[in-house]
């Protein structure tokens, strides 16, 4: 049993920056990646980055480059720092867990998402 839960989501101009957090608390021991999506209106979630305890990353196609996850697997917390933000970064941002032996293509565990709204 784990649980996430996000922060750092707020409303912000065009071109500024955010870091997004999501500490995970109860069975962290069995957690081997953790990762962010997002869900725009309209669409469906996509997925953001992602990132193992032993520090391997995978990007999703649609940031560019602008974004950047890390870990801090001391306190079983990720952190996605967000860069030169735009409209289209609006969406709710969501941390994901999954758990060591769980080779399936789909996540284990979700938080609640935080919201992020990017405007001119």
């Amino acid at each position: 049993q784990v649980q996430l839960v996000e922060s750092g989501g707020g409303s912000v101009q065009v071109g500024e920056s955010l870091s997004l957090s999501c500490a995970a608390s109860g069975n962290t021991g069995s957690i081997n990646a953790m990762g962010w999506y997002r869900r725009a209106p309209g669409t469906q979630r996509d997925l953001i980055a992602s990132i193992t305890t032993r520090g391997i990353k995978n990007y999703g196609q649609s940031v560019s480059g602008r974004f950047a996850i890390s870990r801090d697997n001391a306190k079983a917390t990720i952190h996605l720092q967000m860069n030169n933000l735009t409209p289209e970064d609006t969406a709710v941002y969501y941390c994901s867990a999954k758990e060591w032996g769980d080779y399936s293509e789909s996540v284990g565990y979700w938080g609640r998402g935080t919201q992020v709204t990017v405007s001119s």
